[in-house]
């Protein structure tokens, strides 16, 4: 199995309390390195053909700072071969409208620099009106939402990391 880069943005905390669960429960699969995007560097994603991305949404459904600051750097790498999957915090509640756009927002990035994107899930089980994550149906990732289901935090991380793993063959 290839090296995994775990590379997340977290202005509170929760998205790396997330990052570290991910990494967690994935170590005994394969290496993996969890990588900070403050500290994150375009040469920091090369070293990997298998990449998982996390971030929450911010606002009106941005992606947080570090991120904003990161893509254009990324455009310049050639994406074509890895597979990127994609985690997101997001408030189904507050944001209705906009609920873990920052999880479409990095999918379509990754994907139209020609990653390929593995890990959808299930849209139920949440309440919300719009979300830029949503394609067919199926979040382009994990989503989590700790103000309103931190209860099934723990559940979802694990089901979608074992199917990371079948995905990741």
């Amino acid at each position: 199995m290839k090296k995994i880069g775990i590379f997340f943005g977290s202005e509170t905390g929760k998205t790396a309390k997330v990052g570290q669960k991910i990494k967690d429960a994935i170590d005994d699969y394969a290496e993996v390195d969890i990588i900070s995007i403050e500290d994150a560097s375009a040469k920091d994603f090369e070293k990997y053909d298998n990449i998982i991305a996390g971030a929450s949404t911010w606002f009106d459904g941005e992606l947080p700072t570090y991120w904003d600051e990161l893509l254009p750097d990324l455009e310049t790498l050639k994406m074509k071969g890895k597979k990127v999957a994609i985690f997101g915090l997001g408030d189904q509640k507050k944001y209705p409208d906009n609920f873990a756009d920052g999880v479409g927002i990095l999918g379509g990035f990754f994907e139209s620099n020609g990653a390929k994107l593995i890990g959808f899930t299930s849209t139920e089980g949440y309440k919300f009106d719009h979300s830029a994550a949503v394609r067919d149906n199926k979040f382009l990732g994990l989503v989590i939402d700790y103000e309103n289901q931190a209860d099934k935090n723990e559940s979802r991380i694990s089901e979608w990391v074992k199917q990371l793993k079948k995905e990741l063959n």
